[in-house]
Formats: structure tokens, sequence, C-alpha cells
């Protein structure tokens, strides 16, 4: 018996979507990923005493309130109302109102 030499057929290449547009790279008409968190601007800067709720993932609310105690221009020093004090940076907190308890002027004496 005798070897048969036959030339193997090449492979053709898996044929792609069309383009969204001429020019445009292959990668444009994938799906994007959104980020994991998208952090909001703060409406105004957070203060102590201000109430606060903090934000899971893509900014939904986590049902957890608390009292920011200290801030900085990135983080603040929160009191839970049900846990103890956290640090977290701001975009992962929402002003709830102004101040937890307005503080009454003292009686000038």
């Amino acid at each position: 018996m005798g070897r048969i030499n036959k030339p193997t057929p090449k492979l053709r290449k898996a044929p792609q979507p069309p383009l969204s547009h001429v020019g445009a790279p292959a990668e444009a008409d994938r799906a994007k990923r959104p980020p994991l968190v998208q952090p909001s601007v703060p409406d105004s800067e957070l203060n102590p005493g201000d109430r606060v709720e903090g934000l899971a993932d893509f900014g939904r609310p986590t049902g957890e309130f608390g009292t920011v105690e200290q801030t900085n221009e990135d983080d603040a020093l929160v009191k839970w109302d049900d846990h103890g004090r956290m640090r977290l940076h701001q975009p992962w907190l929402k002003k709830v109102s102004k101040k937890a308890h307005p503080v009454a002027k003292p009686a000038s004496a």
C-alpha cells in the first residue's frame, strides 16, 4: 500500500459581523461594560452633623443611615445608626438632610 499525499485544505476565516461604519475598529461594536461605581458629584459638601445614606454598587441606596462626624476633601467619618463608625469615600454617601439635630442657640445670660 502506498501513502496518499493529499494537501490539507486551508481553513477559512470565520465571518465577522459588519462594522458600524467605514473604518470603525472591530471593538467598536462590542457591548460596553458599565463602570462598577458611578461616583456621583455631591450636591454640596458634606459637613459634620449632616445625615447621610450609604450607597452600594451603581449608586443604589443600602438603607443604612448615619451622621457625619468628620470630613476632609475625600473621606467622611460616619457614625451609623445601627453600627459603629466607619470612614468612607464621599462618593459612597448621599446627603439626606442638612443636620441631624438642629442645635438650639444658647440663651444669653
